[in-house]
């Protein structure tokens, strides 16, 4: 039976250049200013979509791979998306906005205060998109750089350091009585004194409690650290795995075996798996399409080369495109999960030329070898995504108004003919409309 479904955009270049490297760029929309995300903000809530995640890379890499990541702005510039939060809640009134935070950049008292802050001035609508990455610690401290099971002890340290500063104000302790001009009991705040492996700081914090729910937690990662942080912190998981029955009901029996490991609910994490599908107007157009990648040229596969070597901070493009793939030359920052969806199944071997043909390569929605397909098709995979018990999606792509109805223009009125995708929404901020279905 169809059930609504969540649904999510993860905006893929963060707070950069929208619509680079795309004929769309013509538009003349200028990335820096606010009005090209309100204006696709905007769409995402008429379209009845929960949130948008900002993505974020505080860093532009080793020195080696500056060049490499500005040069076509797959890796910079970006700037800070938790500033740019505040126009999208001032251009919306239900859509969470979720910009990516990371501990590393963010004492434990400054950023609850901050996140404390937008969550009121949102009518708490705020998420926090929780990163571990560790490239960019350099930026931040002089302190070594920590490994990768490490930043997510950190990461907890960081996160529950803040939810014990958003709670320093006991129930009661907020009292507004005009009669008695009594504004707040002190004696029901708590001192909060936190000494821990990574921060030391204490409270109550400078800032008001929540009367509707605590920012939502967002977080990404498919390691086995990852889906524990996910099952014991947050109540958003991006989830990357292949969209059979099998992957789907293992990934999500990992997440939730992690949260009743905490004491919580399996239905307290929304998971949502991310995919970036490529809507056509007819079969026969989705079919050309995948014919056409089957085949890449040495122009294709340095493109994907480029952005491939952005992510992974490596220079692919200087290798030779017909020897296998040395391992070695990602440094011990570039995550496991990264380069094992770079390489996939076929091994080391392999020459670099075969996997970035497979990135390239194209399937198709019908068939399930992958995401071109008419909007139809498309609500098909959602609908049988539903039947295994999945909460929703995270479509990706820039926050180009191109790219927004490219994609959603015929798929909206689709998925809401099927009761997939929301009409309405529920009152009480993000917390609220994660838990609405």
């Amino acid at each position: 039976m169809t059930r609504l479904q969540h649904f999510g955009w993860f905006l893929a270049r963060g707070f950069g250049p929208q619509g680079w490297g795309y004929p769309s760029l013509e538009w003349d929309y200028d990335w820096t200013r606010p009005e090209i995300y309100q204006e696709a903000a905007r769409t995402l809530e008429q379209a009845g979509f929960d949130l948008v995640i900002i993505e974020d890379a505080p860093s532009l890499g080793s020195p080696a791979t500056i060049d490499l990541r500005v040069r076509h702005a797959f890796g910079g510039p970006k700037h800070d998306p938790l500033l740019l939060a505040p126009s999208l809640f001032h251009a919306t009134r239900h859509l969470g906005v979720v910009p990516t935070v990371n501990p590393a950049a963010y004492l434990p008292y400054t950023a609850a205060r901050q996140f404390a802050t937008l969550q009121h001035l949102s009518g708490h609508r705020l998420g926090l998109n929780v990163v571990t990455d560790t490239g960019s610690a350099r930026h931040f401290s002089d302190a070594p750089q920590l490994g990768h099971d490490e930043a997510y002890d950190r990461a907890e340290e960081w996160l529950a350091g803040i939810r014990a500063l958003w709670h320093s104000w006991d129930d009661g302790a907020l009292v507004e009585d005009r009669e008695t001009d009594v504004y707040a009991d002190g004696t029901r705040m708590r001192a909060v004194r936190h000494r821990g492996d990574h921060y030391r700081f204490d409270g109550p914090l400078n800032a008001l409690p929540f009367t509707q729910g605590e920012p939502a937690i967002v977080s990404p990662g498919g390691s086995g650290r990852g889906l524990g942080f996910a099952g014991a912190n947050s109540d958003v998981q991006l989830a990357l795995a292949p969209l059979d029955e099998a992957s789907v009901r293992a990934y999500r029996a990992k997440v939730h075996e992690a949260a009743i490991a905490k004491g919580r609910r399996p239905e307290d994490v929304t998971i949502l798996f991310a995919i970036q599908p490529v809507i056509t107007a007819s079969p026969e157009e989705a079919d050309r399409i995948v014919a056409a990648s089957a085949h890449p040229d040495d122009a294709a596969l340095v493109q994907i080369a480029r952005k491939q070597s952005s992510d992974l901070e490596t220079d692919l493009t200087a290798l030779d495109l017909d020897r296998p793939l040395d391992l070695e030359v990602f440094g011990a920052h570039v995550s496991r999960g990264s380069i094992q969806r770079l390489i996939g199944d076929r091994g080391e071997d392999a020459p670099l030329r075969a996997h970035l043909s497979a990135l390239a390569r194209a399937g198709r929605i019908s068939d399930r070898s992958g995401f071109v397909g008419t909007a139809e098709e498309f609500a098909d995979l959602i609908e049988e995504l539903g039947e295994w018990g999945n909460d929703g999606v995270l479509l990706w792509g820039d926050f180009h108004p191109v790219t927004l109805h490219r994609t959603l223009d015929e798929l909206v009125p689709v998925l809401r003919r099927r009761g997939i995708l929301r009409r309405e929404y529920a009152d009480g901020g993000l917390q609220a409309n994660l838990r609405a279905f």
